[in-house]
């Protein structure tokens, strides 16, 4: 990113890249300004765009820090400082052109990080760039590759970007179980079928199940779901994550507001319906939320839902995923994707 890379610029006057490279990178790349204890020095705020390009196969590119920027030889997704009067899609657009000579055709708003260096704040608007047109070329002689996560093979990778590769690795489609009312044996059915489709990531819910019929469920979906590389995520209940090793928590609401520190699980998501829990989410270091109701459900019959816009408004500045969840369906992938979505999740559609 040849704009936010130069905004660096000026750091222990005379010390140049030597200087910065004596700075610890994990402490000049703070999380998001609201999860920190200490009060950060105000400093100005640098707005920078950031392409995620994503090729069908999955595969994403990466480009080289040229040798006479800051940070030379570190890998980072393209992009480049935000001018006055554009915004962050403008941005986009005219970085891709001037970095890698292409035009972006389609483009989702993502996530966005925000990160502290000792003399600025850098906000970082990403983009899922998923159609270009024109050749990608390097104009700046940077080096590019296209990489797979979690098996990136260039190094080393901005800091800054290090939660976004992780945030990579969660699949478009987050599929809840619907064991009450299709059956078990129904269910595992339609469980192979949808894994064999593609489906990567599962939320065991079941709220009319005992804890012991908990454990032996999933138990059973566990090692099926190995089979294909899919992940189960158990909802509320972290001690049986821990015990049967599973791969996460979803987060009910309340504990979202009862928790001071991140469960010790690989991945932790929360269910959210507001701004404030969606912060909460962050300030606990979630790795991605359920936002809720989008749309009318036929569980809740009548009773209040966000609707696209409030679910923008809300998703908009997250730092972490978010799946729409409420009313919809597969049809509703592009939809959510265009309002900042990280993706759906589907309960009795998945199935």
């Amino acid at each position: 990113m040849a704009g936010w890379g130069g905004s660096l610029r000026g750091i222990g006057q005379g010390e140049g890249r030597q200087g910065i490279a004596k700075l610890n990178p994990t402490y000049m790349l703070k999380v998001r300004d609201s999860t920190l204890n200490n009060p950060i020095e105000k400093t100005k705020i640098v707005e920078v765009a950031a392409a995620v390009l994503q090729r069908p196969d999955g595969t994403f590119l990466l480009a080289q820090r040229p040798p006479d920027k800051i940070w030379a030889g570190y890998w980072e997704f393209p992009g480049g400082k935000i001018e006055p009067g554009e915004t962050p899609h403008q941005a986009l657009v005219r970085e891709l052109r001037e970095e890698l000579g292409i035009t972006e055709t389609t483009a989702y708003p993502w996530v966005t990080r925000v990160f502290t260096y000792p003399h600025a704040t850098v906000h970082l608007n990403f983009f899922r760039v998923t159609a270009w047109c024109g050749e990608l070329h390097p104009h700046e002689g940077q080096a590019l590759s296209w990489q797979r996560v979690p098996d990136v093979t260039v190094l080393p990778v901005l800091p800054a970007n290090d939660p976004v590769l992780r945030a990579l690795e969660l699949p478009d489609l987050y599929a809840i179980s619907n064991v009450a009312e299709l059956g078990e044996q129904e269910f595992m059915k339609r469980l192979e079928a949808a894994l064999h489709k593609g489906l990567r990531l599962v939320q065991l819910r079941e709220k009319n199940y005992s804890r012991d019929e908990m454990r032996l469920l999933a138990l059973k979906i566990l090692p099926v779901l190995r089979q294909y590389g899919a992940r189960l995520i158990l909802n509320s209940d972290i001690e049986l994550v821990k015990e049967i090793g599973a791969d996460g928590v979803q987060l009910t609401g309340a504990q979202l507001a009862e928790l001071s520190v991140r469960p010790e699980v690989d991945w932790c998501a929360a269910s959210c319906h507001n701004m404030e829990e969606l912060r909460r989410a962050e300030a606990l270091g979630c790795d991605f939320v359920m936002l809720s109701p989008v749309l009318p459900t036929k569980s809740h019959p009548g009773a209040a839902h966000l609707g696209w816009e409030n679910f923008s408004a809300i998703a908009s500045d997250s730092s972490i995923p978010v799946y729409a969840l409420g009313g919809l369906t597969h049809l509703d992938m592009q939809t959510a994707w265009q309002h900042g979505a990280h993706g759906v999740a589907l309960l009795r559609q998945a199935w």
